[in-house]
């Protein structure tokens, strides 16, 4: 299977996508927006692995690539293609299926616990995933679930934390993909986030949250998985 990132900025990168592809024996191409590469043809790959960043979709006059990124979005969605969208990439592909982005009523940053919907307990891309586990979050926005998605997840302080159109197009809020050099980076790079609020831990508590990583890594497997299938 042929998989193709893309990254918005050095410190989100794949992560555990990388690892569970290689452990898979999957092509993994990166396209890395911050560096100038070309966006990918939808005839390229098989699964599209939209990261997440410290931008907002409507920041399109800062980053004029904004633009085009949603248009390739759109365009591997018309191609059947498989896409899992991560933080800001779930928040481009709820706004290209119609969906509204905006300010979160808490910034949620951390390791938290979500909870399955009903729709998020039966559906095929969430198969075999507890119905609640605790998950990294880095986020201050949110996306609502677009007309013809179901709700899948959702933690105390935010209400949209996964949203799927069958199994082949996925948006998760949280990051799935955490691992110990991934959420490092992020604390390094966002320190500017970590302002004080209900559902903002501190790098100590974070890396006391640690402990999850097994476990996170096992539903990201999962995900994958069940996304594989349905190519």
């Amino acid at each position: 299977m042929r998989i193709q990132s893309i990254e918005h900025v050095p410190f989100e990168g794949p992560a555990g996508i990388a690892a569970w592809a290689a452990k898979r024996g999957h092509e993994l191409a990166r396209t890395r927006i911050w560096a100038n590469d070309p966006l990918p043809d939808p005839h390229d790959y098989d699964l599209l692995a939209v990261m997440g960043g410290p931008m907002s979709v409507h920041d399109a006059l800062e980053f004029p690539w904004l633009a085009q990124e949603k248009e390739c979005l759109k365009q591997a969605v018309a191609r059947g293609r498989s896409v899992l969208g991560v933080c800001l990439g779930a928040q481009m592909l709820s706004q290209i299926l119609g969906g509204q982005v905006g300010s979160n009523n808490q910034r949620e940053i951390g390791w938290h616990p979500v909870r399955l919907t009903p729709w998020g307990a039966s559906n095929p891309a969430f198969a075999g995933i507890p119905k609640e586990f605790t998950a990294f979050h880095w986020h201050g926005e949110t996306f609502s679930v677009p007309r013809g998605a179901s709700l899948l997840a959702e933690s105390e302080a935010c209400a949209q934390q996964a949203f799927a159109v069958g199994a082949k197009l996925v948006g998760v809020q949280f990051h799935f993909e955490t691992t110990a050099q991934s959420m490092e980076q992020l604390i390094e790079y966002g320190a500017a986030d970590l302002v004080a609020g209900t559902f903002v831990q501190t790098p100590e508590e974070m890396r006391a949250g640690l402990k999850h990583l097994e476990g996170l890594e096992a539903m990201l497997t999962r995900l994958l998985d069940n996304m594989a299938r349905d190519i």
